[in-house]
């Protein structure tokens, strides 16, 4: 592998005008056939085969829904008033004739007739049904309009608050708050290089290959089936993972300027050593992404392809564009002498005394702080695995759900009415279940129904049962249920197993189908499979980690310690998480406007991309050490001289990471939220407790013992030549390895 990179590097640099010309065509041609081809993105928050869903397309069918956009209209009298008041009445008529009067509105309920005026007569809610159809976004003008129509209401005194649907804030994926991440991680890059051209080639990469995905995601959501979640998603990774990639190859690139090696010679060797970590570090990405697609979840599959895709763009832009604009470059990136970039870009290259200490005779702070925990390996790992099992303690309390508009921002029309309907109706009202009876009989119908209904009013944890729906073909009966509690709490899941256990005798006597259904029960069931996937695949992700480490490294326990750092990580991420977003602390300066359950798709979410993210760190860190064991076969000073070479680029790919992760935190999107807090609280204690801190003490521990494999196994695992070790010492292309290789039984 090293030798392909090396080769494909040298002809970027070699050619740079062809390749610059023939990628930029090729990106034009992906954008421009994207955008023009573009599809809508799908609000597929649904399991297709789960019970709730089979029993909603089967009522569907008999209480067939208009293809229309709707929205809710929630009027609220002031404190000790009644909106059955003749002057809050007339003005409430006043405001719903003016409602129907609008453009665009096909029909306005009575909320006298439609039974949603709370038993205080305070608060009504109007529905609201438009001409657009279900998938399309109604005009800001129709509901600029209905807004408008509210002025009678609001003259009364009456508060009207508008959600729903239709009134749904949506965000771009890119805002204000994205481009200062991005800011950030600009700052950083500069700090690490001391250039701006250095700093600026990692955000262009980056840059490119986000505006290349998203084109290629619109392309596709016009024939296949893209979540909303997946731009959002896959704009963060991709940013992340393609800003620290071309920092790796960038970094290894100067650093070798810095000794006199010629441009193409050294081009083509980035590409070889640190773009054979990019792509066995990419890869890991890849596959984990791609395996959220065995849940079975549309959702999550579109979601996990589409963060794949962003992440092979990272890397194939990284590896191709990145050594034609390097080439362009040429010594302009050198760094200049006496500068902290010049001294310590790489200070391996410039020869490297025994102790760690750069050509300048000043000690780089990556290597003091493994000294200081070379020094005490025991007392370090104790303290730092104390600390991250400390951390993850709260994931123990982790609560899933599928977010609605009680996670929206609290200054949302749509968490407002959701707020108050809850306040007046219960909280129930914001999720209603309905159980659906089914048969070719309408006289078995009707039976069974009133059956259920008879058993509903004996149930716990039911506020209020409607009556008896029948169905205009007969053969189908529904009856709705308003919980006590509200639709993403424990109690309201555990109230939909309890129906469904008990109702399940009354249809089976009789052959009489009947099922618990409504969107509420649709989100438990969705919630309930990605809360049992994520067992199965933590156990994939983390085989998967062990066998790819052990090709990588030819070693068993390096395997075993990144794999134990990751679920450290891991833990601690999640702990984390349940902490600010269930518990509230720091709610308020993170902008987290409500506590409770989080997302249901966040934790194997999170495990997918934090596993790729740690492998990363993991393979930039331990190759380094590696490669100078192989040369050396001195095993403390491998871990001195991977932490001197690799120190410095993983903190700052790390603190970009946390830059990126962050910015998407502040979009007030529920769901986005709390995936972009876990990952950067993950990054962040992964990079610098377990594998600045953890790695070393256990790598001193070992000594030689780190870097042994079995006689066997060495001769059945395929081998990858991430270091780069089929290179030449000095410029001249591939080679035999230099030094000796770390035989298989050591």
């Amino acid at each position: 592998m090293a030798t392909l990179l090396y080769r494909l590097g040298a002809l970027g640099a070699r050619r740079w005008r062809t390749m610059l010309v023939g990628w930029l065509v090729a990106l034009g041609a992906l954008i421009g056939l994207g955008f023009s081809a573009a599809g809508d993105f799908q609000d597929s928050g649904s399991i297709p085969g789960s019970p709730a869903q089979t029993a909603l397309a089967r009522m569907d069918r008999h209480f067939p829904s208009p293809d229309a956009q709707s929205a809710q209209i929630v009027f609220q009298a002031p404190a000790g008033h009644r909106l059955t008041e003749p002057g809050l009445r007339k003005a409430l008529a006043s405001t719903l004739a003016a409602t129907r009067d609008v453009g665009g509105v096909r029909e306005v309920g009575d909320p006298a007739e439609n039974g949603t005026l709370s038993e205080d007569a305070r608060t009504a809610v109007a529905e609201v049904t438009f001409t657009t159809k279900a998938e399309d976004d109604v005009p800001a003008s129709t509901l600029d309009a209905v807004r408008a129509a509210g002025d009678p209401a609001e003259r009364a005194g009456l508060r009207t608050v508008y959600g729903g649907d239709a009134y749904a804030e949506s965000t771009a994926p890119v805002g204000p708050t994205e481009l200062i991440g991005m800011g950030v991680a600009l700052v950083i890059l500069m700090i690490t290089f001391g250039s701006l051209v250095a700093a600026g080639l990692p955000l262009l990469t980056a840059a490119l290959g986000v505006v290349g995905t998203m084109a290629a995601m619109m392309g596709a959501a016009s024939v296949l089936g893209v979540s909303d979640n997946a731009p959002t998603l896959a704009m963060m990774l991709g940013l992340a993972v393609g800003i620290d990639y071309a920092l790796f190859i960038v970094h290894r690139h100067r650093a070798q300027l810095a000794t006199g090696m010629p441009v193409v010679e050294s081009v083509a060797r980035a590409n070889a050593t640190a773009g054979s970590a990019v792509v066995f570090a990419g890869a890991t990405v890849i596959i984990a992404l791609a395996g959220l697609s065995v849940a079975g979840v549309p959702m999550l599959t579109s979601m996990g392809l589409a963060s794949a895709g962003a992440v092979a763009s990272a890397v194939v832009l990284a590896l191709g564009l990145l050594p034609a604009v390097l080439g362009m470059a040429g010594r302009g990136l050198t760094p200049r002498p006496g500068t902290r970039a010049g001294r310590f870009a790489l200070p391996g290259l410039r020869g490297r005394g025994r102790r760690g200490t750069a050509s300048g005779g000043r000690t780089p702070l990556g290597t003091r702080w493994t000294q200081a925990v070379m020094r005490r390996p025991v007392r370090s790992l104790i303290i730092g695995a104390v600390a991250l099992l400390a951390l993850a303690l709260p994931a123990l309390r982790l609560e899933l759900a599928v977010t609605d508009e009680g996670n929206a921002p609290a200054t949302s029309s749509g968490r407002q009415a959701y707020d108050v309907i809850g306040d007046a109706f219960g909280p129930g009202a914001n999720g209603p279940l309905v159980v659906l009876v089914e048969d070719e009989d309408p006289k078995a119908v009707v039976s069974a129904a009133e059956a259920v209904e008879d058993r509903l009013r004996t149930v716990e944890g039911i506020a209020d049962v409607s009556g008896i729906d029948v169905a205009k073909d007969t053969t189908a009966a529904r009856i709705r249920i308003i919980p006590e509690t509200g639709p993403r709490t424990a109690e309201t899941s555990a109230l939909v197993s309890r129906l469904r256990t008990d109702l399940r005798p009354l249809g089976t006597s009789t052959g009489t189908y009947v099922a618990v259904t409504g969107m509420t029960a649709v989100s438990i069931d969705v919630s309930d499979k990605l809360g049992g996937a994520l067992v199965p695949f933590g156990i994939v992700v983390v085989g998967f980690s062990l066998l790819l480490l052990m090709v990588a490294f030819r070693s068993l326990a390096i395997p075993v310690k990144a794999t134990v750092g990751f679920l450290l990580s891991l833990g601690a991420a999640f702990g984390a998480t349940v902490a600010v977003f269930q518990w509230g602390w720091l709610a308020g300066p993170l902008g987290v406007d409500g506590t409770g359950p989080v997302a249901a798709f966040m934790p194997i979410i999170v495990m997918a991309v934090l596993f790729g993210l740690a492998m990363d760190y993991e393979v930039f860190l331990v190759s380094a050490m590696r490669e100078d064991y192989v040369r050396h076969r001195d095993a403390r000073a491998a871990v001195l001289a991977g932490a001197r070479d690799a120190a410095r680029v993983v903190t700052a790919a790390a603190l970009i990471m946390v830059s990126v992760f962050l910015s998407f935190l502040f979009s007030h999107d529920a769901d986005t939220m709390a995936i972009a807090f876990a990952l950067a609280f993950g990054v962040l204690v992964d990079a610098f407790v377990v594998r600045m801190t953890l790695v070393p003490a256990v790598m001193a521990l070992l000594g030689d013992r780190a870097w042994w494999l079995p006689r066997r196994l060495d001769r059945v695992l395929p081998r990858l030549d991430v270091e780069g070790e089929s290179l030449g010492a000095h410029g001249t292309g591939p080679q035999v390895p230099v030094g000796p290789s770390v035989p298989a039984n050591m």
